[in-house]
């Protein structure tokens, strides 16, 4: 059986409503939770709002009330994977100190992604529905650009006679590649997939070394 999706905040901001109240925060919760566990079962292509209501246990129009259309869920559920994943980007290379902690860092930060990819087959769905959607995707390469920038900074750090201009453009190309990278990985098989991964972190790798 398909494991359930762990439970997230709803980002207030997205929604239509406004949940100003704890029983109305609660159900926007509880909307994003079936949300997220059908888009696991199914793919966010085969998911209909009405079976979003029905295992939300709320009417259809009052889901409507909180989101105009899917569309709008999958934007939301996209943020909040990216919110958590900057903060956890954030706290890893905020303690780096040198290049050698730089490099350990960000092999790091790149195999506990994969691992979550794989495990997790919402997010999968939803890397690929953003890809599918111009508007949409700007989300993904807004948070390439805040995660190239914690990146950047951690470089900057290390060698601090960098061209800064050099070092913002390198730290986004790795983070925007490092998203393509997961997306063509997680469509081969495990073995192909990890070399993939493998591939992408040595190019990286060396080229952070090489600034």
């Amino acid at each position: 059986m398909q494991e359930k999706p762990p439970r997230i905040a709803a980002k207030r901001s997205v929604a239509r409503r406004q949940p100003a109240q704890q029983r109305s925060r609660e159900r926007l919760d509880r909307i994003l939770e079936a949300a997220q566990q059908l888009i696991a079962e199914k793919g966010s292509e085969h998911v209909k709002m009405s079976e979003i209501a029905e295992l939300a246990e709320i009417s259809i129009g009052s889901l409507y009330q909180y989101f105009p259309d899917k569309r709008a869920i999958v934007r939301t559920l996209a943020e909040l994977y990216a919110d958590e994943s900057r903060r956890c980007v954030r706290e890893a290379l905020n303690a780096v100190q040198d290049k050698a902690q730089l490099l350990d860092a960000f092999v790091s930060l790149v195999d506990q992604y994969y691992e979550i990819v794989l495990d997790k087959p919402v997010m999968r769905d939803i890397s690929s529905a953003l890809r599918s959607d111009k508007e949409l995707m700007n989300i993904e390469i807004a948070e390439s650009r805040a995660c190239g920038a914690l990146l950047a900074a951690a470089i900057r750090r290390v060698t601090p006679r960098a061209d800064s201009k050099r070092v913002s453009a390198l730290a986004f190309l790795i983070w925007q590649l490092g998203e393509e990278t997961m997306r063509l990985a997680v469509a081969h098989k495990r073995g192909e997939g990890a070399m993939l991964v493998d591939v992408y972190k040595r190019m990286s790798l060396r080229a952070i070394e090489e600034v």
